[in-house]
């Protein structure tokens, strides 16, 4: 689709396993919706390591980089557990090199409608690391006080669009990196009087979530512990099969993403579970585009299919290809 206006051009990363199968879903559903967009697929993961010796090829980042936006299928393969490269690289490298430091995190069902905003490129992942003359081996958890500032301002200004009310999640009690994190918030409280702000420790966070998960409107949190809460949330509405993301950072593309795993047990069988990477396009079209009524249409067309044709791991048995004709048949109402 060349020659598409300035605005338009999405990248498309296939993945691994599944990956290409709920990504050819999700770019059915965008020829229906946003027919203007241009898709242009790039290698990445494990087939890129296989094709190029790398997960992240200079030209996949290149074009990544002028993208506006970057729809990417999950990335894994068993394969490369034990490799010196490894698809989960590329994938942190390509965080990094957007510096897309916001992954928002939805959960939402029945009464619980909780937004999880997790610094992506900072912390415990991202710190030093390495292996001592004596054998110890060591990950260094390391965060300045501007990557905070700006993750945690991030969060006030979407919970001013909700309910307004932030909880900041750390481990104060015995991290350095927490007592600085808890200090930049209430640092940049004084700045949206209008949004309430609590601290809640890491473990009774945990705990809150799988016993109350109503009481949460926006979790602001590092690294590790929103990578772990976010699944916890998500378990806690649905499952990881269901969940979307956005990772989003200060005016280059961002990168919208299911966050289960390539799965690639069940592979080219065309029964995946396509409604977090169609979720994920959702986010994408009213995120990167603007476009929320094509977003609200997608996301209602993936709730009607989940009830009307669940697919295996939802104890049903639709096959990918029947979960996406339902999806489609509700979007051409």
């Amino acid at each position: 689709m060349g020659g598409a206006q300035r605005g338009t051009r999405v990248v498309c990363l296939p993945g691994d396993g599944i990956g290409p199968e709920v990504l050819a879903v999700a770019q059915r559903m965008l020829a229906e919706l946003a027919p203007d967009l241009e898709l242009e697929e790039q290698l990445f993961g494990a087939a890129a390591i296989r094709a190029t010796g790398t997960s992240l090829p200079d030209d996949t980042l290149s074009a990544c980089r002028s993208a506006d936006a970057i729809l990417k299928a999950p990335v894994g393969d068993p394969e490369f557990d034990a490799a010196d490269v490894r698809p989960e690289q590329g994938m942190l490298q390509l965080r990094a090199e957007l510096d897309v430091y916001a992954n928002l995190r939805p959960a939402t069902r029945d009464h619980v409608d909780l937004l999880i905003v997790r610094e992506l490129v900072g912390g415990l992942y991202f710190g030093a690391k390495g292996v001592r003359e004596d054998g110890t081996v060591f990950d260094t958890c390391e965060y300045h006080p501007s990557q905070v500032e700006r993750l945690v301002r991030r969060g006030f200004e979407l919970a001013g669009l909700r309910r307004a009310h932030v909880t900041s999640v750390d481990k104060a009690n015995v991290l350095e990196t927490s007592r600085m994190w808890r200090r930049v918030v209430h640092e940049v409280a004084d700045d949206y009087r209008d949004v309430a702000v609590e601290d809640m420790l890491v473990d009774n966070a945990a705990m809150q979530l799988a016993s109350s998960p109503q009481q949460f409107d926006v979790v602001v949190t590092e690294n590790m512990f929103g990578d772990i809460l976010s699944d916890l949330a998500a378990a806690m509405t649905g499952g990881l099969g269901l969940a979307p993301s956005a990772s989003l950072g200060d005016g280059g593309p961002g990168i919208f993403e299911p966050v289960h795993g390539s799965a690639p047990d069940i592979a080219g069988q065309g029964i995946a579970n396509p409604a977090a990477m169609l979720r994920s396009t959702a986010l994408m079209l009213e995120l990167a585009f603007g476009r929320a009524g094509e977003a609200r249409a997608l996301e209602a067309a993936v709730d009607a299919a989940l009830a009307s044709h669940p697919t295996r791991d939802l104890g049903g048995d639709a096959t990918t290809a029947a979960f996406a004709d339902a999806v489609a048949r509700t979007l051409a109402r």
